[in-house]
């Protein structure tokens, strides 16, 4: 399998996230693009941070670092993907009132 750089490699980092999201109830397409129950959304790459000596990291649409992309901080990525869909809820709500 390849993963999303296009080296060859048996981890591929999307796809473990996607799965610990889904298992959290977030409805995961594509690998890059979840969502929650009320459609708030969010996608996240995976590339070599150059900070980082080229090793995968997740970042978000925006370019954030979310964290390294292998399963050691697999939870804590999953975590921020989590609260940052929240916190974009929660400023949907404050600004349709």
């Amino acid at each position: 399998m390849d993963d999303r750089t296009g080296v060859p490699d048996s981890y591929d980092p999307l796809a473990a996230l996607g799965r610990q999201l889904a298992m959290r109830g977030l409805t995961v397409t594509r690998m890059l693009y979840v969502a929650d129950a009320t459609g708030v959304s969010l996608t996240i790459t995976c590339r070599p941070r150059a900070e980082d000596g080229g090793r995968l990291w997740l970042f978000t649409e925006e370019g954030e670092p979310i964290g390294e992309a292998d399963g050691e901080h697999l939870d804590d990525a999953a975590l921020h993907v989590l609260g940052r869909l929240a916190r974009h809820a929660e400023r949907a709500r404050e600004t349709a009132w």
